[in-house]
């Protein structure tokens, strides 16, 4: 099974505020972003992946990027060494499978 060494995930209520956190978590460090979720009546999450430190700073800039707007972050988290089996979770929030294939 594949491992990966760290996922980075934040929730808060918007499109516009999960977009601005996604943006500024690519922008602070190297992860890639592997998707969203709209939780629940405006909730989303938004999850990225790479190395401890760039998820961790990723994460510490999503936070600020929503809070700088005025909005509410409802929660975030680093998980460094996710257990592989957390891969299936992760696959069905992949912006792959979210987005249409041309």
């Amino acid at each position: 099974m594949e491992q990966f060494d760290t996922i980075g995930l934040i929730e808060t209520f918007g499109l516009v505020f999960v977009l601005e956190a996604a943006d500024a978590m690519c922008k602070a460090a190297d992860v890639d972003l592997i998707g969203y979720e709209n939780v629940a009546s405006g909730y989303i999450s938004v999850l990225v992946r790479g190395d401890v430190g760039a998820c961790k700073t990723a994460v510490e800039a999503g936070v600020k990027a929503v809070k700088d707007m005025g909005a509410e972050v409802y929660s975030s988290v680093v998980i460094p060494r996710p257990h592989p089996l957390l891969e299936k979770i992760i696959k069905r929030y992949s912006l792959d499978n979210l987005l249409p294939q041309a």
